[in-house]
């Protein structure tokens, strides 16, 4: 797997880690076991992965926490969840019982979700790294609107980590957002790599062009998350999934040789000639 630095600290992060938003929001136990066997793909190939929750996701605080323990994989992942409500003692309510449902004693890493009420989570998020309940803080959006935002945030403020989207179709990041955190030594987090999903229609019964073989691509897949990958600036990928297949898939599109700006060009046009 290949591995890049936290600008803040040199420790390094999986290239590919775990988002949860939808995929872990499960009541049924019915539902645990392949989420515990995605939990495990994603170890056996990567340990110490990053792995991405919210209040906002419902139930997936609490199903990551219960099945990283079950599992006893908890000490096997970097955890990341989010503060996501607006006034100061709100907030610390909120995060404490993050803490509790994900079964941490200390958060790895703590981001103020959609830059809510952001200046008011910041300063509690600066005193808990101090105090040792948290490792790293950020702050996340998810839509191209927000990258101004972001990188005001990112050039003002002493962050660890900013979360965005960013994909093949959507490259509004390259333009600004992952240059201005390269400069400031702000480790990126990509969201919505897949596009949701809308990249697999886009590419339904196409077969994938032969060069992609010469750079480890053996899935569409790994085609979408090895375009990101190759960004100097990406610190670490979250693509969500409940089957356990599709998250081994994941893990591959952190392995191996990566596309050159070049390739990245014609990854590029390929798709957009579709």
């Amino acid at each position: 797997m290949i591995l890049r630095n936290i600008p803040s600290t040199g420790e390094t992060l999986p290239i590919i880690g775990l988002g949860t938003w939808s995929t872990f929001d499960v009541t049924r136990p019915a539902d645990h076991p392949p989420l515990e066997q995605v939990l495990q793909a994603v170890v056996q190939t990567a340990k110490g992965a990053l792995i991405d929750s919210s209040p906002m996701y419902g139930r997936a605080e609490e199903v990551v926490g219960n099945l990283t323990q079950s599992s006893k994989l908890n000490e096997d992942f970097f955890y990341a969840t989010k503060v996501w409500t607006t006034g100061k003692q709100e907030g610390i309510q909120q995060m404490e019982s993050s803490l509790k449902k994900m079964q941490r004693k200390e958060m790895d890493l703590m981001q103020i979700h959609n830059l809510t009420d952001w200046k008011t989570h910041l300063t509690t998020l600066r005193d808990w790294k101090e105090q040792g309940k948290i490792r790293y803080l950020g702050v996340t959006h998810y839509t191209d609107s927000m990258h101004p935002e972001l990188e005001k945030v990112i050039m003002t403020e002493k962050i660890d980590f900013v979360q965005f989207n960013y994909s093949i179709t959507s490259r509004n990041a390259e333009k600004r957002l992952l240059p201005a955190a390269a400069d400031k030594g702000v480790a990126t987090l990509i969201n919505r790599p897949l596009g949701e999903g809308t990249l697999f229609t886009m590419v339904r019964g196409k077969a994938l062009p032969e060069w992609a073989k010469d750079y480890d691509i053996h899935s569409w897949t790994q085609f979408f998350l090895k375009f990101i990958a190759s960004h100097p600036a990406v610190t670490c990928i979250i693509p969500a999934t409940r089957k356990p297949t599709h998250a081994a898939d994941n893990m591959q599109a952190g392995q191996g040789r990566l596309p050159d700006q070049t390739i990245r060009e014609k990854m590029v046009t390929f798709i957009e000639s579709l």
